[in-house]
């Protein structure tokens, strides 16, 4: 298998991703790109040539509670799939459980779909903590967290791993929802299009701190530094069509003042 690069990822914004082509038909690529340089264990997945760091390798990760983590904490994954020979990608809410990651969508959502047949597919996961403003423009940045995961997904059929993924993804939004809004009924609970994930083969990036300017661009006059990042909640808005006197949900008030003060949902 040979590989061209397009493009040359310098520094600074072209490190979050860099696009590699691949030659050669796909079957080859994944059978390939699949097997493990070294065991999995309890503490981090095994390294694939997929997963392998390379460009900042020192900012790499491949450690299970570092990606567990930025996969909990973010809100939105991006999966990619390839449909007709053209690639295809979608936002989409997400929960892991466990080592499994779980997407929903309507039945008619083409990509999941496909993600349900066994297609191989590219989940993403990017927290943004903060712009980098350096004396150079080569220089300029951000700090991010991000995780990138390979996997075959397949529909989960039965009822009581459903309902459990369906559960975690409204406690994720705000822990303990689902003790107060009506659960599935049985119809909703079959149109209900749920994609799992085994989480196998992953890696994360995380960046942090000042820009990399060097000793000999201190003496320039122009500020550097950065600036902080993080995702906040303005104050509820009720529904107009509410109950007359219904006070705001416990779950809803708990996570709006977790993200007003920067904690992280327990």
């Amino acid at each position: 298998m040979s590989r061209r690069r397009i493009g040359k990822a310098l520094s600074g914004l072209a490190i979050i991703f860099e696009l590699v082509l691949f030659d050669g038909p796909l079957g080859k690529q994944i059978d390939g790109m699949a097997q493990s340089k070294g065991p999995s264990s309890e503490l981090e997945f095994a390294v694939t040539p997929r997963t392998a760091l390379k460009r900042h390798a020192d900012r790499g990760s491949h450690e299970r509670a570092t990606i567990h983590a930025i996969l909990d904490e973010a809100l939105i994954c991006h999966v990619a799939v390839v449909i007709d020979d053209t690639p295809r990608v979608l936002p989409m809410a997400h929960v892991r459980v466990s080592d499994r990651l779980y997407v929903h969508g309507a039945r008619g959502n083409r990509l999941l779909g496909e993600l349900a047949t066994g297609a191989p597919a590219c989940v993403a996961v990017t927290l943004l903590d903060g712009l980098v403003f350096a004396r150079t423009w080569f220089h300029h940045s951000m700090n991010f967290r991000s995780a990138v995961l390979y996997s075959t997904g397949s529909e989960v059929s039965d009822g009581d791993e459903k309902m459990a993924a369906l559960e975690a993804l409204i406690d994720k939004a705000a822990p303990g929802r689902t003790r107060e809004a009506r659960p599935p009924s049985p119809d909703e609970l079959r149109s209900a299009f749920v994609v799992g994930f085994p989480i196998v083969e992953a890696s994360a990036k995380v960046r942090s701190g000042p820009p990399l300017d060097g000793p000999d661009l201190f003496s320039v006059a122009c500020w550097a530094g950065e600036l902080p990042l993080r995702l906040a909640a303005l104050p509820p808005k009720d529904d107009g069509n509410l109950l007359p006197g219904l006070p705001l949900s416990p779950s809803v008030r708990e996570r709006a003042r977790i993200l007003r003060h920067g904690l992280l949902a327990s």
